[in-house]
């Protein structure tokens, strides 16, 4: 589903030239669970926002679903995003001024669903993340843990193939960042690829390899021979 070749990422001011990722070589397989863990600084989020299609790399190949997009318009980037990838943040970016049931209808009204599926899909999603009570709630009533989960409702909506999730329990206390992971343990077991930025090594072994980056390289990877199922 995914592979980059020798990817750089280079930003650079008038002052400084810094290098954010240099000459990564990834690959994920369709219905994967990698982790992506390293220091801060290293290039983990530089990494996500360009296999999300956020970003283009500086140099360098990035293949996603048998497309080489390194080099694809911002256009062609967003329709390819909407239709394929959903995003969990550590900050859950839910809009404040949306109910629960309307944050987690966005991306079809991007996707131009029609009504009566929109309706539906959400209905479902909200059913699996047990926040049918909370549907015409605003985001500020509710607490940390129900947050992220309607952001997590939100990414699964539109059915996407890829989801990437930038330190998704972050912000949480221990339970709900183990409801968290279970949740997205759920989304994998039913086929979803998942990648996942995490500095937490307990949380990483939900996955099925660790990645370690390191001033933008990958030092290590290791597989995690017993992943909770």
């Amino acid at each position: 589903m995914i592979e980059t070749k020798n990817l750089k990422k280079i930003y650079t001011t008038e002052e400084v030239e810094t290098t954010a990722l240099n000459k990564v070589n990834l690959k994920v397989q369709e219905g994967e669970f990698v982790a992506v863990m390293g220091p801060s600084g290293c290039g983990k989020s530089t990494l996500l926002n360009v296999l999300g299609l956020l970003d283009n790399p500086s140099e360098g190949e990035y293949i996603f679903l048998d497309h080489e997009v390194s080099r694809f318009s911002e256009k062609k980037r967003a329709q390819l995003r909407k239709k394929n990838i959903g995003f969990v943040f550590q900050s859950f970016n839910l809009i404040d001024e949306l109910t629960v049931y309307e944050n987690v209808e966005l991306p079809l009204l991007y996707l131009k669903v029609p009504t009566s599926e929109r309706k539906k899909k959400v209905n479902e999603v909200l059913e699996k993340m047990q926040l049918i009570p909370r549907k015409n709630h605003f985001p500020q009533q509710l607490s940390g843990g129900q947050q992220q989960r309607v952001a997590v409702a939100r990414a699964i909506v539109g059915d996407p193939k890829l989801i990437l999730a930038d330190e998704p329990t972050g912000n949480l206390d221990s339970a709900n960042g183990e409801e968290v992971m279970k949740m997205l343990t759920k989304l994998h077991e039913s086929g979803t690829t998942i990648v996942m930025v995490t500095h937490s090594p307990a949380y990483a072994e939900y996955s099925q390899r660790t990645i370690h980056l390191f001033d933008g390289h990958i030092v290590t990877e290791n597989v995690n021979e017993e992943f909770h199922l």
